[in-house]
């Protein structure tokens, strides 16, 4: 009884063949579906299993690559960011952020001032303002109070990074194209052309050829490892990003802080998120595959050690911690000594019936997709993006009120649906998370769950916001599964004894 369609319900050949459903996929399948061409999308895993659902959860400007001197880069993701907030509310809302200023210690107070107006001025609205000290720590109470002299405020923005993906992927669905998950793809070429794809269902072993006009390799950490690719993928350097999810209770944050790390003076950043707190990051060279991002030890005692400098009076230690999470970044090998140095512009290449594209940053998906399809274009003209438009479905009556906002954010137009079909008492929370009974309903019968952790740590987060997994609540959730995708009691266990196992091995709490 699940959504996900069969292999058999595809075309036999389709305009635009997108593989990858991460977030530069799903920007370019939402970018190309309604515009009159037949889309196709697959995923190897789940959509957004992969680096799209382990980044920081910020769609920023990245006052970073100002300093750095990228300021094309951060003049495209701060006008980015703004436009995402005017078009999903609830799903990518401000999110306002402190930056203590101490005496003797870098950042100055004047510096940083000075990058935020242009930062400002970038975004065309003035948000960033200076706070004496007694203002700062009637904001963030737990600040280390010695040689504080006050804290810059300025504003950025923050989401659910698998949301904003599956929202893309379920609104290009409602738009014409076909999207399937859990399906291997391997690259078909005639005379020297890519001419199409043969998928594999890893659930049912099935297969079969589909042709395409134009095949897009949008697989990220993945891109050098589709079989038949031709050669041309640029070189890239997999950066590892991990992060701690803390309780709210235990770290009581109303807004998000920055602030230098005291070893290496890279950012990191604390601010709340989808009823908990989210700490971050890391960002060093991974070695393993993809697949395998899991936090170490080092990147532990790194976290902490900025934690105790900046926040001391909570004594806060990972074992606190209700998950953690990794991510690999694909980021193009520039040849830099420090990881933290390398670009974070995407890089495309391209040959007969291909383009790839790899790189990038969350906040500018909507300009890699458009470029990507341009690009796509001089082999297929009809898959030119043309002129720009909203990037989400807009639903009919917005809402005011905060619950209403986020599941219009979340769900955009369906969103209404979603409260109609549903019983009144499964639009409670689920605990003291922000997710509701309704939700998990909604994507175990529409949203093409194949499994637990898809409902889990997907289509909802509540694997990173609950204690020990959210494994309280795995027999009403489990219920739900057997009602909606027909499972049976046998299936219920295998499925909660693996999502179980999975966990421990990826988001456990160190030393859990």
């Amino acid at each position: 009884m699940s959504s996900r369609i069969e292999l058999s319900h595809l075309r036999d050949h389709y305009d635009l063949v997108i593989i990858g459903g991460g977030i530069t996929g799903a920007g370019i399948l939402r970018e190309a579906s309604g515009r009159g061409t037949s889309v196709l999308l697959v995923e190897a895993r789940d959509f957004a299993s992969g680096t799209s659902s382990w980044s920081s959860k910020l769609v920023h400007g990245g006052l970073r690559y100002l300093k750095n001197g990228q300021w094309r880069l951060t003049l495209e993701s701060v006008r980015e960011r703004q436009r995402l907030m005017r078009e999903a509310p609830g799903l990518i809302d401000p999110q306002p952020f402190l930056m203590p200023i101490y005496a003797g210690a870098k950042p100055g107070r004047w510096l940083m001032q000075m990058g935020l107006l242009i930062y400002d001025l970038m975004g065309g609205v003035r948000r960033s303002s200076w706070l004496d000290q007694n203002a700062a720590l009637k904001r963030v109470p737990a600040l280390a109070p010695d040689r504080l002299l006050g804290a810059v405020a300025y504003e950025d923005a923050r989401t659910d990074d698998a949301r904003l993906v599956l929202r893309l992927i379920f609104e290009g669905r409602a738009a014409g194209a076909d999207v399937l998950n859990y399906t291997r793809a391997q690259l078909r070429s005639e005379g020297g052309r890519v001419s199409g794809v043969q998928l594999i269902d890893s659930l049912s072993g099935q297969q079969r050829e589909i042709g395409a006009g134009v095949v897009i390799n949008a697989t990220g950490a993945w891109a050098s490892d589709i079989p038949g690719a031709p050669a041309g993928a640029p070189k890239l350097r997999p950066l590892r990003g991990s992060h701690l999810v803390f309780p709210s209770a235990r770290w009581p944050l109303t807004e998000a802080v920055g602030w230098l790390h005291p070893r290496d003076q890279r950012p990191v950043f604390a601010y709340p998120w989808e009823g908990a707190v989210l700490y971050g990051t890391t960002d060093l060279d991974h070695l393993g595959t993809p697949d395998q991002a899991v936090i170490n030890p080092a990147e532990v005692d790194y976290l902490i050690e900025a934690l105790d400098r900046q926040f001391p009076a909570l004594r806060l230690r990972a074992s606190d911690a209700l998950a953690s999470y990794s991510g690999v970044r694909p980021i193009v090998d520039g040849g830099k000594a420090d990881p933290s140095a390398e670009s974070r512009e995407s890089a495309m290449w391209q040959q007969p019936g291909l383009v790839g594209i790899t790189g990038g940053k969350l906040t500018t998906f909507r300009v890699t997709a458009r470029q990507v399809l341009r690009e796509a274009a001089k082999q297929l003209p009809q898959l030119d993006p043309g002129p720009e438009r909203p990037v989400f479905q807009q639903p009919d009556n917005p809402v005011d009120t905060h619950h209403g906002r986020r599941l219009q954010g979340r769900f955009g137009a369906l969103a209404a649906r979603l409260q109609a079909e549903t019983p009144a008492d499964e639009l409670q929370p689920i605990g003291s998370t922000p997710y509701t009974w309704a939700e998990l309903r909604w994507s175990a019968r529409h949203e093409a769950v194949v499994c637990l952790s898809d409902l889990m740590m997907r289509r909802t987060r509540l694997g990173l916001v609950c204690a020990d997994g959210g494994s309280s609540y795995l027999p009403r959730i489990l219920q739900i599964c057997a009602e909606e995708l027909g499972w049976d009691e046998a299936r219920c266990a295998a499925e909660s004894d693996a999502y179980r196992q999975y966990w421990r091995r990826q988001h456990a709490p160190p030393g859990i």
